[in-house]
């Protein structure tokens, strides 16, 4: 572990760094940060960070950049993220309240990071493997058609329509409706069908096939695998960070394209730590050695239902970044809660 004021020293380098794009040299680190040491200690630590690999002079520059393992020192020293102010958070609660569908909240919030951000903005769409069953629903709709809907807990909701031989009883629907609820309201998926198990029998016989009938939809709205899906946004700001790039941007747009690697980018789920970073090759995904990942998971906080976060250049603003991702998450969880 770095002694605090060389740990002073590569702050002020990361931060400097990240706010001009430029290479930092001793003489800024004294006009712009009150370090209390001489500008000969500065260039003593500056050496001897170089030497531990946390920070590195490009081409013949007096000035230094900060290496990946600088930038991971200084997230990991980063011990909350700090909260966004009241307008911020007013801002986003009322961008994301006036959504109408789950469609909706996933196009916003993707929106909303890019833009808060001004990075590449990913957002997965909850999983249904993840889901429960929050409330199901049945309503005639005509003499013999009656309309299952299914709520999650994720906020998805998936319908079905069923078509019966005989008219509908009022009763039998609402007696129906009641005992679905009892059996799997608040039931993971996985529970669902050991739940639904034998409840045709407690139903007079002439009712069975109808209650056959909506517990093959109930199964089959659950257990439905849709692919994964993730909603990508913001793009056309890696277009300001060119330069940040050794080789080319290309890679990096091509690695975007893929679905397969946005969900490998999304990780895995983290109940310990609110908020995800991996920089440069952490990434594992070849194209994107020059970039970091930042991600929250979403959901309620014991279980994440899926994740978003932001792709950009590894010399992001890493504390406002982690608080926008973290915000966003937390905003998303309680608008699928229902809060």
């Amino acid at each position: 572990m770095l002694e605090d004021r060389r740990l002073a020293v590569l702050r002020a380098i990361v931060e400097d760094y990240v706010a001009t794009h430029e290479p930092v040299g001793s003489k800024a680190l004294v006009d712009r940060h009150n370090l209390g040491v001489s500008p000969a200690t500065i260039r003593n630590d500056m050496a001897a960070l170089e030497d531990e690999g946390y920070i590195t002079h490009p081409h013949t520059s007096a000035g230094r950049v900060p290496t990946d393992r600088g930038y991971r020192l200084f997230v990991d020293q980063i011990s909350h993220v700090k909260p966004m102010s009241a307008a911020e958070r007013k801002a986003i609660e009322r961008f994301l309240g006036d959504a109408v569908d789950l469609d909706d909240v996933m196009a916003r919030t993707v929106r909303l990071l890019a833009q808060l951000t001004q990075q590449v903005a990913l957002v997965q769409y909850p999983s249904l493997q993840r889901s429960s069953v929050r409330h199901v629903e049945l309503i005639a709709v005509s003499e013999t058609r009656a309309m299952l809907v299914v709520i999650m807990d994720t906020g998805r909701v998936e319908q079905r329509v069923i078509e019966c031989a005989e008219p509908l009883s009022e009763d039998v629907l609402g007696d129906l409706r009641a005992k679905l609820n009892a059996a799997v309201a608040n039931k993971p998926f996985a529970f669902v069908p050991d739940a639904l198990q034998d409840l045709d029998q407690t139903f007079a016989p002439e009712d069975r096939n109808l209650v056959q009938a909506v517990m093959s939809a109930v199964l089959e709205a659950v257990t439905e695998r849709l692919e994964e899906r993730v909603v990508l946004g913001g793009t056309a700001h890696l277009a300001r960070y060119q330069q940040s790039f050794p080789m080319a941007i290309q890679p990096v747009l091509e690695a975007l394209e893929e679905q397969v690697v946005l969900l490998r980018l999304l990780g895995e789920l983290s109940i310990e730590s609110p908020v995800t970073v991996r920089i440069g090759q952490e990434t594992e995904v070849q194209g994107l050695e020059s970039t970091s990942v930042v991600t929250a998971g979403y959901g309620r906080s014991d279980k994440p239902v899926a994740s978003l976060g932001i792709v950009g250049p590894t010399h992001m603003d890493y504390p406002g970044t982690m608080s926008a991702v973290h915000a966003v998450a937390q905003y998303v969880s309680k608008i699928l809660n229902g809060q």
